[in-house]
């Protein structure tokens, strides 16, 4: 039967998906030390791209989305969801994204389900279901967790790099 698998849910990727993000007020995201920042797009800024590849764990839930890695392009950062101070939090966690792919058994705190929504996308953490990666409707404020959908913004456009 040849190489080929008939799996189309488990994609072999060789090296991540490349993707630039925006948030929904059209704010892109720049690295400040190891925090997001959501900030308007000017000559004086360099937009981070990420990094994506799938998680190939099949025992996580079917229904909630893609299940995905999240690095940091020409970093050696993921996007993570650890607790601290008693919630959940966005953390960037120096590791190589292709390695948490290698792995069969997903690392949940760096896993996002990813759900499109025509041409946005939202990222709800597998660790702690019910919170999504989202943005301050002001400018300069870290990408953070949150559990207030509809009070914050947790669509983000998600579009693929050439």
């Amino acid at each position: 039967m040849g190489q080929h698998s008939n799996n189309f849910n488990l994609k072999v990727v060789g090296e991540p998906d490349i993707r630039g993000v925006r948030d929904i007020n059209q704010h892109v995201l720049v690295l400040q030390g190891k925090t997001l920042i959501a900030v308007p797009e000017d000559g004086n800024v360099t937009p981070i791209t990420l990094t994506t590849t799938p998680c190939r764990d099949e025992s996580l839930e079917k229904d909630k989305g893609h299940p995905i890695y999240l690095g940091i392009a020409d970093h050696k950062l993921c996007l993570c969801c650890a607790e601290s101070g008693g919630k959940p939090q966005l953390k960037l966690e120096e590791r190589d994204i292709m390695e948490l792919y290698g792995t069969q058994k997903a690392e949940k705190s760096f896993v996002f389900f990813q759900n499109g929504n025509g041409n946005t996308s939202t990222f709800e953490s597998a660790a702690y279901p019910g919170w999504f990666i989202s943005s301050s409707e002001e400018n300069g404020k870290p990408i953070t967790m949150t559990k207030g959908v509809g009070k914050h913004n947790i669509h983000f456009y998600f579009n693929t790099r050439d």
